[in-house]
């Protein structure tokens, strides 16, 4: 029998070994940028063997976890943060769980692919390359490699939604348009409900940089019990806003004295003086018969703009996850 420390011997000659240019190949990385991750810190000391390089496993593996944090939008420095922990024995299994929790499915929707032809089907049935160009620009579809005639829908429900506008009559311009300023409002909304839960709930766990791996499985538990919470408050106040808005304009469409279904003195239509100055303008601008709906119109959007901005009061441009991890 051999001892151990022959066993030992045994085992690293049985270890894969690369020379810098196969880990470049095994990892999908380039010589160039390997040589970079070490002059940085980001991977261990290879073996010196005569005048080469030698590396191993551990190499790859920690290749494969920056792509991947880099993959999630982490920054070369973070990702040294992290590595230091676990390479310091402070443990990186919880922050990885974290992690992945956030960068985790946030709905229960599974994507799906459709071919261009039934994609022209449910638009009309005639290609129309600008308007595909602009739904991959949004992310409503995604371009497959190597496959011209077919794409990935991240969001069925999304292309489903534009499909029904289309046949309503939206023209799939102005379809668009209203995709990319609600996506804009709901950015806003998701921004200040991350900014008030981090204050609230997460900083108590993520005070450290990086933090304990402790307070980062907490941290990742704590996400999947509050993820649900803002489509709820969402889907709850848009529900609410949408009744609110389409009995006004049910209301004013119809020209009732009163609105229906309401006795609220506050949405009774009364007079409203403008200044001679103003509806001067607004003539010249739409000719004197669509004054009246002119002003109407404008008053309905500043309504619902501020309605809008009152759910979510401030932008935040920082990203809130990046820092907090």
């Amino acid at each position: 029998m051999s001892g151990p420390g022959q066993s030992g011997a045994a085992d690293r000659r049985s270890a894969a070994e690369y020379r810098i240019e196969d880990l470049a190949h095994a990892s999908g990385a380039t010589v160039r940028t390997i040589r970079a991750y070490q002059d940085r810190g980001l991977l261990p000391t290879p073996e010196r063997r005569g005048r080469a390089n030698v590396y191993r496993d551990t190499h790859l593996a920690r290749l494969r976890q920056i792509a991947d944090l880099l993959d999630r939008g982490y920054t070369l420095a973070s990702i040294k943060e992290l590595l230091d922990a676990w390479d310091t024995g402070r443990g990186l299994g919880g922050v990885l769980g974290l992690v992945a929790e956030v960068h985790g499915p946030w709905t229960d929707e599974q994507a799906d692919r459709i071919t261009r032809d039934e994609l022209n089907r449910r638009f009309g049935g005639t290609p129309d390359d600008e308007a595909v160009a602009e739904a991959v620009d949004l992310g409503v579809l995604e371009l497959i490699p190597g496959r011209d005639d077919e794409f990935l829908v991240p969001s069925p429900q999304e292309l489903a939604v534009a499909v029904e506008l289309y046949a309503a009559g939206v023209p799939l311009g102005a379809i668009s348009g209203h995709l990319r300023e609600l996506r804009g409002r709901v950015e806003q909304i998701a921004s200040r409900f991350l900014e008030f839960t981090t204050e609230h709930v997460f900083a108590r766990y993520l005070g450290h940089r990086p933090p304990t791996d402790t307070d980062a499985a907490e941290a990742a538990a704590m996400v999947r019990r509050l993820r649900p919470l803002a489509q709820q408050t969402v889907d709850a106040e848009l529900a609410r806003a949408m009744r609110m808005f389409a009995t006004r304009h049910l209301h004013h469409h119809l020209g009732a004295d009163t609105p229906l279904g309401s006795d609220s003195p506050a949405l009774a239509t009364h007079r409203v003086d403008l200044p001679p100055e103003t509806i001067r303008a607004v003539q010249q601008l739409v000719g004197p018969e669509n004054v009246s709906a002119f002003v109407a119109a404008s008053t309905e959007r500043e309504v619902q703009s501020r309605t809008l901005e009152a759910l979510a009061p401030s932008i935040i441009k920082a990203d809130i996850v990046d820092q907090s991890i």
